[in-house]
């Protein structure tokens, strides 16, 4: 894999030409047309195939891998254009295999709103080891809050990716709330009944096992979250149900802050079966302008974590989004926009912008000033960011990695992903 950043005046074609690929295969890598204009400064991942197939009559995305002794699913992974989807056409090329060989097994978890547009998911589901549909929340009585999830987990189940159910503290307005918390680790009978519900939501579901995130949790509330978590993963492994627990981004044990008090890394480490580092949203909607996951931070928290976590029970958390910040920034009162980083760089088109790339953050940015005058501000993920990520998943060992959220397209971070790892299936 090489990743090529676009300089001015060049084309999908010329780019293709250059590296001595098809110049469709490197459209359709990119998620992009072949006469897509570029953005100076945007990235392109170029991968090199090995082995073509040309379609015939009458076959289809099962006979071919069966053909060539692939899964299914490697043949989605290598041509993404086609969306995941089987559909084919008489002439269509298809990648069998690459030049580049991943010699390492990564685990690869993603969660999605059950909003998602289907062809979204679909294109993301070959990549997974496991979906998870957000979220379970908890009623002021201590039941679960329900989550529409039917579809999430038939589509996960078409592509042999393993769900896991989500437990939070989400409100039925929608907010993290500890005063749920709190009435399920200080409240016996309420605890009790969650759990028992837990249970039967995860095995009429068929749900792989339990994801848990409690945000907020009050700091005297530390040994009994710790103690909730050991009692979910007790109930749960005899199913064969791992118990995976997120966490805050700490740095050191003695962090301060609502956030990050209450999650104690050594108690929650030993008590779950895996661990979520939330590693993103440093740049946040309310923040001032910077990278949502700044490469130095991700990997401060890496190193904290692991004197307290095997690094096998690991997963980093990666941003598959960017915000634009109206400028100037005044706290309490900007407000940032969400936004994909195909939107970032159809944004940067627009307005006939350079984009720039952070060494030290590792992450792309630029400034812009809109129709009406006002200077805005960038910050996203593009290959070489999500690249240089991933390689922290490897250098530290880690079970695996975790995109938040799917509901934002980013074909690159696939493509990335498929060319430095194999994908762990569990089904």
């Amino acid at each position: 894999m090489d990743i090529h950043v676009v300089r001015a005046g060049e084309t999908v074609s010329s780019v293709a030409a250059r590296y001595g690929v098809p110049a469709g295969i490197l459209a359709g890598v990119n998620g992009i047309a072949p006469d897509a204009p570029l953005a100076v400064g945007q990235t392109l991942v170029v991968r090199h195939p090995r082995e073509l197939h040309t379609v015939a009559s009458g076959e289809s995305v099962y006979s071919i891998a069966l053909r060539y002794g692939l899964s299914v699913r490697t043949l989605y992974q290598n041509n993404p254009a086609l969306g995941g989807r089987s559909a084919l056409y008489p002439g269509q090329t298809l990648v069998i295999a690459y030049n580049d060989t991943p010699t390492r097994t990564l685990a690869v978890n993603a969660y999605s709103y059950p909003f998602i547009r289907g062809g979204l998911l679909d294109a993301a589901l070959p990549y997974l080891t496991y979906l998870t549909p957000f979220t379970y929340g908890i009623n002021a009585d201590g039941t679960l809050l329900p989550l529409a999830d039917e579809w999430l987990l038939a589509a996960a189940g078409q592509y042999r990716t393993a769900a896991l159910m989500h437990l939070s503290t989400l409100t039925e307005e929608g907010h993290f709330d500890n005063a749920r918390s709190t009435l399920i680790l200080e409240g016996a009978d309420a605890q009790d009944a969650l759990v028992q519900s837990i249970l039967e939501t995860v095995q009429a579901r068929h749900y792989f096992g339990l994801d848990v995130d409690f945000e907020y949790v009050l700091p005297e509330q530390r040994e009994a979250y710790a103690a909730f978590i050991t009692r979910l993963r007790e109930a749960l492994n005899p199913l064969g149900c791992p118990v995976v627990v997120a966490l805050a981004p700490k740095t050191s044990a003695a962090q301060r802050g609502l956030l990050y008090e209450a999650h104690d890394y050594a108690l929650l480490g030993a008590a779950a079966n895996a661990v979520f580092l939330m590693t993103y949203e440093w740049g946040y909607a309310y923040g001032p302008p910077m990278a949502v996951a700044p490469l130095g931070q991700v990997r401060a928290v890496l190193d904290y974590a692991l004197t307290a976590v095997a690094p096998e029970k690991i997963f980093m958390g990666i941003p598959l989004y960017g915000y634009d910040w109206p400028l100037p920034f005044v706290s309490g009162e900007t407000r940032a926009e969400s936004l994909s980083p195909v939107q970032a760089v159809e944004r940067a088109l627009r307005h006939d912008i350079a984009i720039q790339y952070d060494a030290a953050a590792q992450a792309p940015y630029y400034h812009y000033t809109d129709h009406g005058g006002r200077e805005h501000a960038v910050w996203f993920e593009d290959a070489r960011s999500i690249e240089a990520k991933l390689r922290l998943a490897d250098e530290y060992h880690l079970q695996g990695v975790g995109y938040w959220n799917l509901t934002r397209p980013f074909p690159q971070n696939w493509a990335v992903l498929a060319s430095l790892f194999d994908i762990e299936t569990l089904l």
